[in-house]
């Protein structure tokens, strides 16, 4: 027996060893994993800064700015570490420890107040709770400068606020500054649109803000929008520890968010293309082309297409005349390639306009080998004078019955139209109605009972047979269509009374998120409007002045200080722009138009 114990009794180790890892290993596989604890939802907090804050002398060369953190963090959006006065190329950064060290490519400039603001730019390493914002200041010179700007800056339509707009100063006052430098102050606007350019000198400016696509910190009209102030500007702020303006809110803090003054509002647009030329051309059927412009309103002298009649040429332009729809009155075949001059007024190499002429060759794009197979593939609208007809329940009182041809007209009979109306107890009444051209376009028309249309009652347009040819020589089919006015004893109507109408508008009721428009009037004097058959819900009122009343917005030209058309919403006696309607309600609300844009 002590025999065979010792000769065990090397082994025991080992056993005790190997059980030790087994029984450690099925621990390590347990399905249940062990609790970190509470989630972190604290953000890094910065211990140490390097220059300090509002050091000055600091070298222009090589210069290492470097933020130390209480934990591990990481870049998250390198376009938000934004250096203002902004260099050639962005700042760069790297990682290091706990911290993050930012350098630059080309000098600082000298005697030059910077600031590095951080907004976005920084979350922390494990959770990605973001760092809410620091702005590092310092100077290459030997003062730092002490004023402050803020403002909003807005789309020019919905006035929606824009988050991520560059907006600039420049102490150069010519035109060109935006297009070729970059600015002396930059910042970038927060979810609210706001900004606050900080630290910057007591001067006068010009102020633009962009969508800088390309982020090179000039605007590139091309691609990008602008806004602009009218005038020279000069703060009247000084930075303080305590202004509201300079302070890091969570952008969830709306009362601390909407507090902060804004002294500037800043509404931004695209604007048209100055240089005028011709861009795209294309022939769409056997007697249709178009050809669109670069810039808006074209001028053209004159044109014409070989081998047809000037007669026979039917031309239209859209509302911004910067496309050009063109016809050939000719139901004979046109030939394959079609030959079109336009005399216009272009701009030359030097930038001014000229006439000039243009040929374009245009092939047609149904052309086919003519065979036995061909007519199989004719469908019936390519032999037929296509008409769509639409007639909307809740608006057939103000837009009546649309008719669209799908090219122009050459022979109608609109006395040929039938309109009918059924009444509650199924009597049929034969109605009258009104005829009206669209004066935007010629191939629409809309159809207009004389007489007050009411709930209860089922209205029908008919359009006969054979009564209008277009100039492809075909003629329609018959069609009638139905509407009836909505009987939903939900709905509600609201009356706009407008009063101190000075000058044209275009009034536009919006659903809640401003991105449809539901109804619209344009007015030129005092008047009641009327909104009937709403659903319940939240909309909005959006008036839009047309000062040179073409019915349409026009949007802002910058080497003209030209501002686009000024744009308002109804605001309410609490300050929101939403217009609570509660379900079979009757509301009555009134606007004085001089008050709204005084």
């Amino acid at each position: 027996m002590k025999k065979i114990f010792q000769n065990l009794l090397p082994a025991i180790p080992v056993s005790i060893i190997l059980g030790v890892m087994i029984f450690s290993h099925s621990c390590a596989n347990t399905t249940t994993p062990p609790s970190g604890g509470p989630k972190d939802t604290i953000p890094p907090v910065i211990t140490k800064v390097y220059p300090a804050l509002g050091q000055i002398n600091v070298p222009r060369e090589k210069t290492k700015l470097e933020i130390v953190f209480n934990e591990y963090v990481q870049v998250k959006d390198p376009k938000s570490l934004f250096l203002s006065p902004p260099l050639e190329k962005a700042p760069k950064h790297k990682l290091k420890g706990k911290g993050v060290v930012i350098t630059f490519e080309s000098p600082l400039d000298s005697a030059r107040t910077y600031t590095l603001d951080l907004t976005n730019a920084i979350a922390d390493n494990n959770e990605g709770n973001k760092f809410p914002g620091y702005t590092l200041v310092f100077s290459t010179g030997d003062r730092i400068d002490s004023m402050v700007v803020t403002g909003t800056v807005q789309d020019c339509n919905t006035l929606q606020p824009l988050k991520g707009a560059t907006v600039m100063l420049y102490k150069d006052q010519a035109d060109s500054a935006i297009f070729l430098k970059r600015p002396d102050a930059a910042m970038k606007t927060d979810e609210w649109g706001f900004f606050a350019l900080r630290n910057i000198q007591d001067t006068v400016y010009r102020m633009y803000a962009i969508i800088d696509e390309n982020n090179n910190n000039m605007y590139d009209p091309d691609s990008e929008k602008v806004a602009f102030i009218d005038t020279l500007i000069r703060p009247v702020m000084m930075v303080t520890d305590s202004l509201p303006e300079l302070q890091k809110y969570e952008m969830t803090d709306t009362v601390h968010c909407l507090a902060r003054k804004s002294e500037f509002e800043l509404n931004i647009f695209r604007e048209k293309p100055s240089m005028q030329m011709v861009v795209n051309k294309e022939r769409v059927g056997d007697r249709t082309a178009y050809i669109t412009f670069m810039a808006p309103y074209a001028q053209i002298d004159s044109l014409w297409i070989k081998g047809v009649a000037a007669d026979q040429i039917i031309t239209q332009f859209n509302p911004l005349q910067d496309s050009l729809e063109i016809w050939v009155n000719d139901p004979k075949p046109q030939p394959d390639t079609m030959f079109l001059n336009v005399r216009y007024m272009k701009t030359d190499t030097l930038g001014m306009l000229n006439l000039f002429t243009d040929e374009f060759k245009l092939l047609n794009p149904n052309r086919k080998l003519i065979g036995k197979s061909s007519k199989k593939d004719i469908k019936h609208a390519d032999t037929t004078a296509v008409i769509t007809v639409t007639a909307q329940p809740e608006t057939v009182e103000q837009y009546g019955f649309t008719l669209e041809f799908q090219y122009p007209i050459v022979e109608d009979a609109f006395d040929s139209l039938t309109f009918r109306y059924l009444n509650p107890r199924q009597e049929e009444v034969i109605g009258k109605y009104t005829v009206e051209q669209d004066t935007l376009n010629l191939r629409k028309y809309v159809i207009r009972p004389t007489e007050e249309l009411l709930p209860g009652y089922e209205y029908f347009l008919k359009i006969p047979h054979r009564k209008f040819k277009d100039i492809n020589g075909h003629y329609n089919d018959s069609s009638e269509v139905k509407v009836t006015l909505p009987k939903d004893d939900k709905l509600s109507l609201m009356r706009l009374e407008l009063t101190n109408v000075n000058n044209k508008y275009i009034v536009d009721l919006l659903n809640e998120k401003r991105n449809k428009v539901l109804r619209s009037y344009i007015i030129e004097d005092d008047q009641t409007l009327l909104f009937p058959y709403l659903k319940a819900g939240k909309y909005s009122i959006r008036i839009t002045e047309d000062l040179n009343k073409n019915g349409i917005v026009d949007t802002g030209i910058l080497l003209e200080h030209r501002q686009p058309e000024k744009v308002r919403f109804y605001k309410l006696e609490d300050g929101t722009f939403l217009i609570d309607i509660p379900e079979m309600a009757e509301l009555d609300q009134s606007i004085d138009i001089i008050e709204m844009f005084k």
